[in-house]
């Protein structure tokens, strides 16, 4: 019973997405869906979508792109009016120079000892620095359709080097967005 300007932007987005279903269309436009809602409210937004898309197309547009990977199954990037990059959020995660790599995180003191014992192990590319949040590290990039996590694992144990993390990369969508955007961007 309350006047829908007086609700929360979270329960005015809420609102807008029943009104959006009302009359049961076949195609669904969605602009920044779960923008303003708290992550339970989220979740129930893309649980929602995730019915909805058996019998729907919904089209998503967005720049968050955790929601991209968390609801779509195709992301087209568009720059500049045209359309730059088309694919599943894999295949563009994929186009991340760090797609593949595997990050070491390490003190600081084993860096450059590790990262020329690195350098040296086949079907490596390159061996970069990588900056996190609370510690330091290394991202070890493959030569292309190499793995080297198992030879890297290897090397870590024979070192014995304090590594705290080590993990595969998957790819970022949002360096992967300004990569694109950027080009595009410099190119027009």
């Amino acid at each position: 019973e309350q006047p829908i300007d007086t609700l929360s932007k979270g329960f005015k987005r809420r609102v807008g997405l029943a009104q959006a279903l009302l009359h049961d269309p076949r195609v669904l436009v969605l602009d920044e869906p779960t923008d303003g809602l708290d992550p339970n409210q989220k979740h129930e937004v893309r649980n929602l979508i995730a019915e909805l898309k058996s019998d729907k197309a919904i089209i998503i547009s967005t720049h968050l792109l955790e929601e991209v990977e968390a609801v779509c199954s195709r992301a087209v990037i568009i720059a500049h009016g045209r359309i730059v990059a088309d694919g599943t959020p894999a295949e563009l995660a994929a186009l991340d120079p760090q797609h593949k790599a595997v990050i070491l995180v390490m003190p600081q003191s084993q860096i450059a000892a590790a990262r020329a014992k690195l350098g040296g192990l086949a079907g490596i590319a390159a061996v970069d620095d990588w900056v996190g949040e609370e510690a330091d590290g290394l991202a070890i990039r493959p030569v292309a359709g190499t793995e080297i996590l198992t030879s890297i694992g290897t090397l870590v144990r024979a070192e014995g080097w304090d590594v705290s993390e080590i993990r595969l990369e998957r790819g970022r969508l949002d360096q992967v967005f300004r990569q694109i955007t950027q080009k595009v961007s410099i190119d027009a």
